[in-house]
């Protein structure tokens, strides 16, 4: 099974795969548009999809514990890559998916890659779901990434999204819906930093139809350059709920920063709560990591990464 990965491969699978990617477990590791090598375990069934670009992951309710790993690598320029994935998570599972798409382009032509993922989450069942997105090359070309998630949670399931994207990704628009059944639970943090001429649009959909769901939704982003950002989260109360809804935003340079929350009660028991702040670094905090012998681009730094992180 074992496939010899290139230099380029597996400098982008460090940066996007944080626990480290190993060809054992379960696994599928997409390259330009093929699925380069993958593996099942015990409980956990990768298939590919008929008639079109994709896996069905099956993930059965012994699972316990353990990972799922299914990077992607784009490295030739001017490719556009759609793929559809479809997990489905039995009654009483805990696992953890890693995910996430490197994009390297040295050419002129943009490269592009669109995952559409959906999460059928059974009763009671504890998902945690991390994907990382990463650009790099020194060729003109974009490198364009389009998530959609979608996610249906069952009674009494546990949704954890962790989704980051830190460096090199020209442009992205990223689209996620859930839908909650009663006392479900959703955990989201989102991490984003752009800079140069990059654009970012997240838009979030949370349906919370299930009496004693409950969701916590934090957005941290940073924004340098003339790059800019658009942040729309929607949490909709359908039943007794609890939600809150936090965007952080760090404004540079020439930026640009939109929040446009929306929170919409359709039940007495709803309760909604939205909070966002946008502003630029402290110049106290600054002035002290200066103090320390920092430049004034080390102590940005510093503040960056401690409020990303």
């Amino acid at each position: 099974m074992g496939e010899l990965l290139d230099k380029i491969t597996e400098k982008i699978l460090r940066q996007i795969d944080g626990a480290g990617f190993e060809q054992k477990g379960a696994f599928n590791l997409r390259h330009n548009g093929i699925a380069l090598c993958h593996g099942d375990s015990e409980h956990i069934k990768i298939k590919k999809k008929e008639g079109k670009q994709g896996i069905d992951i099956f993930i059965d309710g012994e699972t316990k514990g353990e990972q799922v790993h299914i990077p992607v690598v784009v490295d030739a320029s001017g490719m556009r890559d759609v793929v559809y994935n479809d997990f489905y998570i039995a009654e009483g599972a805990d696992v953890t998916i890693v995910a996430g798409c490197g994009i390297h382009n040295s050419g002129c032509n943009e490269s592009r890659h669109d995952g559409i993922h959906s999460f059928h989450v059974g009763k009671g069942a504890n998902v945690r779901y991390e994907e990382k997105h990463y650009g790099e090359g020194e060729g003109t070309g974009g490198k364009v990434l389009n998530p959609v998630t979608k996610i249906y949670l069952k009674e009494d399931a546990v949704f954890t999204l962790d989704t980051a994207q830190i460096k090199g990704v020209d442009s992205t628009l990223r689209e996620t819906d859930v839908e909650m059944g009663p006392n479900s639970k959703l955990y989201v943090v989102e991490k984003l930093m752009t800079h140069d001429n990059q654009t970012a649009e997240s838009n979030m959909e949370v349906q919370m139809n299930g009496e004693g769901s409950s969701a916590q939704i934090i957005s941290r982003s940073v924004a340098k350059g003339h790059s800019r950002q658009v942040f729309h989260p929607k949490a909709v109360g359908n039943a007794g709920c609890h939600a809150h809804v936090q965007c952080d935003s760090i404004i540079m340079d020439h930026a640009e920063v939109s929040s446009i929350p929306e929170i919409n009660a359709r039940h007495l028991d709803a309760a909604i709560i939205h909070e966002a702040a946008i502003g630029r670094i402290n110049d106290e905090q600054l002035v002290k990591l200066r103090t320390l012998g920092m430049t004034e681009e080390e102590a940005e730094d510093v503040i960056i990464n401690n409020f990303l992180n």
